[in-house]
């Protein structure tokens, strides 16, 4: 049986990368998510605005500083 999540995100803290992935760290609210009835319900990510904008601009220096050390080759 799939467990489903409701994350709430209440601040970033940093991001990083390493290996290939992208690590945010955050604060927030984890609570399991009441069943609906189907087999395909997921996990809801929620946001407010400004985290939402925090997480693109944190996003975009991560993807950018990843891209500084990709040989021009692989760009």
């Amino acid at each position: 049986m799939k467990k489903s999540w409701r994350i709430e995100v209440q601040r970033f803290m940093r991001m990083s990368h390493a290996k290939g992935l992208i690590e945010a760290e955050v604060d927030a609210i984890v609570l399991p998510l009441a069943s609906r009835g189907d087999a395909t319900s997921s996990t809801v990510l929620s946001l407010s605005e400004d985290n939402a904008r925090v997480l693109q601009l944190l996003l975009k220096a991560q993807l950018a500083e990843l891209d500084k050390r990709k040989a021009r080759s692989q760009r």
